[in-house]
């Protein structure tokens, strides 16, 4: 798993865009330093600074074109479905990626150039989706690349600002030359980029999606570094427990507790070593396939592949070296200080199943989960989340360090029944369970900090989901919306065709070039949906350049009403904005007229549009109606979906950790029962009993571990949920996957009671 996330996250640098890749140099404007997860455009150049910045680099010796980069919305519209491709550019910018005409001619007003994998014929009609509406072009002709091509004059009225002018040299000329030259004549009104720093322009979207990915293969690889560090503690640590007599024996013949502890950290070596080996291969095999599904989930963006190399490999190899190292130091240690007495050891009872820092570590764990659960009763709703959480990861790693000393009270309340039965079998698997101690609890914890985070985290996302939705439905005052349907938004025809009011979603940069959030609202909008409440000043004010803001806003700029704010549009243009006052709960930074909005923002489309009933749409809009219940789960579903994907990601990833733990424990735990197994079969049980009588202990201690993970997990779920319902004041559903849940526990069961009756047939037949 390390090699696979290792060779993915080398592979995951930015690309340089296919529709720039033919511009050698490429300008874009000045880039602000922003935090990480932040994909805010930066300010686009003004329309007059574009204009002269084109004529001057064109001007320079060597430079063939210099081409602004004008994109926007634009969805055909095929078989009456709006189709996959959403990319609109001016025909100009076709040059920066070298696509060139396979049919047809260029596109003049009115007219269309689409790429030749979207099936249109040129001389044919085709509706194109943009944020205007449903327009009927001709399709003038088809390019050997992605895309939906209109005329300059046709694109500049849908376009978003330009932020990049590409570059396309004379075919011989000096690269390093140019670029120079472009640097010295753009001077601080821009960056250049060439060769593979080029990438560094990539789309919003595919930087976005990137960052999505590196967060899940980072946090993949994290999980599976530290889960590895977990079991190869826990099996070293059972394997020195069953073999006290043998330590005991070489301390009796002169080994000094250095040559023993030297001992097993050569055997964790030569172990981690070929496992390292085997995953290193295996993860040179699997890594492209990784970064396949990485594509189909939506965590890469098209054209990612996972490229193998040996500096990850070879990282990966240290990895499982060192996780070797760390895991079996417990172990280690605890091996140098068994006595040369313990070699005279015949009882194999558990008497002390526990070390002292082990003990310390787990109350200490339990302690600061009780003092976070304590604080979460008396912290606000925001408080108790927080703390609730935090409550039930430290219970969680408490318990799971206490397992050998919590165990046995767990298992002798739930198996008291069996202790009550009529038959020997389950007398024997009590007794088994409450004698073998350290067996019992080692099978039992990795169970437990599996089913533990797998109830906590998957009902963490489901309940935060469910907690959106809710709040949804008591912001929004009316009966029904239009959301999109195939469509990255809804369009301005889309919107007025039900009635509906839609507010758009833009931003407005300040004179440091950092950007605002901004939303551009209707008077009928804001009584239709939200709770936008005006601090200061009427609502019935916004209009023009009057606008409102944001609380923080207004105390960290020091606003106030008649205040100026001086902004550039998202077209470049510059402005002033007159405050009118502070309104609260706006869900951006500057709340201001719709028309505003839409005049300095051609590229915006909406989220949703409010109705005050559910009303058809004109097929051909994508949109359709829905009712608040619909939209309320389905507002952000692309989101949920990835999370989820990615949560569900780290529940397998963990419960195939937690697998390996368990049949481990017990394939260790076999070569040491074959005592036991003769007295069974001496007793007078067959075969079938004896193994039956194994894979029901297999099958408790799972069932403990289940228990203890949800003990600890749901707590914290009901205080999370409490938490939500104190901050949108209304019921939260407390929602947890069971199946999901059932069937980590199940696999768990499958393969403890498997590996118990493998690894028992043979110490049977030698029994026998």
């Amino acid at each position: 798993m390390v090699s696979m996330t290792g060779l993915a996250l080398l592979s995951a640098g930015p690309e340089v865009p296919g529709r720039l890749a033919a511009a050698q140099v490429l300008v874009s404007v000045p880039m602000i330093d922003r935090p990480d997860g932040n994909f805010t455009p930066d300010r686009p150049w003004s329309p007059a600074a574009v204009t002269e910045l084109r004529e001057r680099l064109g001007a320079l010796p060597g430079v063939a074109l210099a081409v602004p980069d004008r994109s926007f919305y634009a969805q055909p519209v095929i078989g009456g479905r709006p189709a996959s491709a959403r990319d609109g550019h001016a025909w100009s910018t076709a040059a920066l990626g070298a696509y060139r005409l396979v049919s047809g001619a260029a596109p003049e007003r009115g007219e269309v150039a689409v790429g030749r994998a979207l099936g249109l014929a040129a001389g044919t009609q085709a509706t194109v989706l943009t944020v205007r509406g449903p327009e009927t072009y001709r399709v003038s002709g088809t390019v050997d690349g992605p895309g939906v091509y209109l005329s300059d004059a046709d694109a500049a009225a849908v376009a978003e600002g330009v932020r990049v002018i590409g570059v396309v040299t004379e075919p011989g000329a000096d690269v390093a030359a140019v670029a120079s030259a472009v640097r010295t004549a753009v001077g601080a009104q821009g960056r250049v980029y060439t060769g593979e720093a080029r990438g560094a322009l990539e789309s919003r979207d595919d930087e976005r999606t990137r960052w999505i990915g590196m967060q899940i293969l980072t946090g993949m690889g994290a999980l599976s570094a530290f889960v590895s560090i977990f079991v190869v503690a826990s099996t070293f640590a059972f394997g020195v427990a069953q073999r006290r007599r043998e330590f005991g024996l070489l301390r009796a013949v002169g080994a000094t507790p250095r040559q023993v502890r030297r001992m097993v950290y050569g055997e964790a070596l030569v172990v981690g070593g070929v496992a390292a080996a085997c995953g290193v291969a295996l993860g040179a095999v699997l890594g492209p396939m990784l970064g396949d599904l990485l594509v189909s989930a939506g965590f890469e963006p098209v054209g990612f592949e996972v490229r193998v190399s040996a500096p990850p490999l070879a990282g990966a190899f240290a990895v499982g070296l060192l996780v070797a190292l760390l895991g079996v130091g417990s172990a280690a240690r605890r091996a140098a200080r068994v006595r040369p007495l313990e070699a005279l050891r015949e009882a194999a009872v558990d008497d002390r199943p526990m070390p002292r820092a082990r003990w310390i570590a787990g109350a200490a764990f339990c302690v600061l989960g009780v003092g976070a659960a304590f604080a979460s009763a008396v912290a606000g709703p925001e408080g108790l989340v927080t703390s609730g959480l935090y409550a039930a990861m430290a219970m969680i790693v408490g318990v799971a360090l206490l397992a050998p000393a919590v165990v046995p009270f767990v298992a002798r309340a739930l198996t008291w029944p069996l202790d009550r039965g009529r038959g020997a079998l389950g007398m024997l698997v009590r007794e088994s369970a409450l004698t073998a101690v350290r067996r019992t609890a080692s099978t039992a914890t990795p169970v437990l900090v599996t089913v533990g985070f797998a109830v906590l985290i998957t009902g963490m996302v489901q309940t935060t989901a469910a907690s959106f939705a809710a709040s949804r439905t008591t912001a929004i005052r009316t009966d029904a919306v239009i959301m999109p349907d195939g469509v990255p938004g809804l369009s301005d025809a889309a919107a007025a065709a039900s009635g509906g009011e839609s507010a758009l979603f833009s931003a407005l940069y300040e004179v440091n070039g950092e950007a605002l959030s901004a939303i551009g609202a209707t008077p009928a909008l804001l009584a239709r949906a939200g709770e936008i409440r005006a601090v200061s000043g009427s609502l019935a004010a916004l209009g023009g350049d009057r606008v409102f803001v944001s609380p923080w806003l207004a105390k960290d700029r020091g606003l106030r009403a008649g205040s100026a704010l001086r902004v550039t549009f998202e077209d470049g243009t510059p402005g002033t904005l007159r405050v009118e006052g502070v309104a609260e709960n706006v869900g951006a930074d500057v709340l201001l007229a719709r028309d505003t909005a839409r005049a300095h923002d051609k590229a915006a489309l909406a989220d949703v549009a409010y109705v005050a009933r559910a009303t058809p749409v004109p097929p051909g809009m994508g949109a359709r109606p829905a009712d608040l219940g619909t939209y309320a789960a389905q507002a952000d579903a692309e989101e949920d979906r990835l999370v989820w994907t990615f949560t569900v990601l780290l529940v397998v990833v963990s419960t195939a950790y937690a697998a390996v733990a368990v049949a481990n424990t017990l394939m260790m735990a076999a070569a040491g029962r074959r005592r036991d197994l003769r007295v069974l079969r001496l007793s007078g049980a067959t075969g079938r009993q004896v193994l039956g009588t194994v894979a029901a202990e297999s099958a408790l201690a799972v069932i403990l571990g289940s228990a203890l993970g949800l003990v600890v997990a749901i707590p914290a779920l009901l205080g999370l949920r409490s938490g939500y319902s104190g901050l949108i004041s209304r019921d939260v559903p407390l929602v947890v996957p069971w199946d999901l849940i059932a069937g980590v526990a199940g696999v768990c069961l499958v393969l403890a009671a498997g590996a118990a009756v493998l690894t028992a047939r043979p110490a049977l037949r030698t029994a026998g």
